[in-house]
């Protein structure tokens, strides 16, 4: 589900990209370690910001990154032209990799998700295809919001998002389990539950 205009201009916005260099990615690489030579793709990279984090402050070799709006990955491939061949861009879905990469089965060695599987309306799907392309010993970093913050009047009023099937912090980390997906100790929720940030990882073989 493509982000409004009130969304998309938050995302692009100074603030947006402050939380996620000096909060954000810090504690994601305490809670699932960096990611120095990985393979890694993002799901919903945006302007490819995120995208520019994982390469520098997780130290990826490579970034596949994936977006649902034409626009956004414009912006993204003028951010990330210096990176030259080590960041690919597709429009694409989150539930797809294969469409958009040719990805194989366990062809990550990590997997980025800054904020996207809450805008998919089957974000089951999203879970399952963030653990198919995960290599064994792989981990998939998220930050999410979850129902309790999109019920709140703000998000109701600004942001468009799908109206069934919203997951609470709990019910997202008791489906990465079924996808084999462990989370152990790996996880935190900050502000009562709106927002959930942490790492999951998938047994190495």
């Amino acid at each position: 589900m493509l982000m409004n205009r009130a969304e998309t201009l938050l995302v692009n916005s100074p603030p947006r990209r402050w939380l996620q260099r000096l909060y954000e990615a810090p504690l994601l690489a305490r809670l699932g370690g960096r990611a120095p030579g990985a393979r890694a793709a993002e799901i919903g990279c945006g302007s490819g910001y995120g995208t520019r984090l994982i390469l520098d402050r997780f130290g990826a070799a490579t970034v596949d990154a994936v977006d649902l709006d034409p626009a956004m990955i414009e912006r993204a491939r003028r951010r990330l032209n210096r990176y030259g061949d080590r960041v690919r861009l597709a429009v694409g879905d989150a539930t797809d990799l294969r469409t958009a990469f040719d990805a194989d089965d366990g062809a990550y060695d990590a997997v980025f998700d800054f904020g996207i599987i809450h805008h998919i309306p089957a974000w089951r799907d999203a879970v399952a295809e963030v653990a198919r392309v995960l290599a064994p010993g792989g981990t998939f970093y998220f930050e999410e919001v979850t129902a309790t913050a999109l019920a709140r009047p703000t998000y109701r009023t600004l942001f468009d998002h799908p109206t069934k099937d919203r997951f609470t912090a709990g019910e997202f980390l008791a489906e990465l389990p079924h996808h084999g997906l462990e989370t152990g100790e790996r996880w935190r929720t900050r502000i009562g539950g709106d927002y959930l940030l942490g790492a999951a990882r998938k047994p190495p073989a």
